[in-house]
């Protein structure tokens, strides 16, 4: 058991660090489970990965400057956390495999075991929380 709280935060201003931001994903939980013994199963690296891709996407193409991702790790699953300086809130579009593009949200709240936006003082805060292992114990 980890006592600790862990956590990794960096803040991301070109579309061009949407790759560093998957980076920094993928060598967070790599050291969650080599370093701290918590077991992150290969659906979970990949699905945050993803996740992680998409709401910086999001924020980098819809807000003016920097993003703010934060992985957080509690209770055998990892928040993903993305604030962003525009008020707007994403439109979340209802299923339609017609439709071209803009299914990334759609997508995070599929893979995703909660799903939340809030408003901030200033800008707002799309948060995603991942299952870690597969099952109980294992990965």
């Amino acid at each position: 058991m980890v006592d600790e709280f862990l956590s990794v935060s960096a803040a991301f201003e070109d579309s061009e660090d949407i790759g560093a931001a998957r980076d920094l994903a993928r060598d967070f939980l790599t050291d969650v489970q080599a370093v701290h013994g918590l077991p992150v199963s290969g659906r979970a690296m990949g699905t945050v990965q993803l996740v992680v891709s998409e709401l910086v996407t999001n924020a980098r193409k819809y807000a003016p400057g920097p993003c703010l991702l934060t992985l957080e790790v509690q209770g055998g699953a990892v928040e993903v956390s993305v604030w962003d300086s525009s008020t707007t809130l994403p439109l979340i579009l209802p299923a339609d495999p017609r439709r071209v593009g803009q299914h990334g949200l759609e997508i995070v709240m599929a893979v995703s075991q909660s799903f939340a936006v809030y408003r901030e003082p200033v800008g707002k805060r799309i948060t995603a929380a991942i299952t870690l292992a597969d099952v109980p114990g294992g990965a």
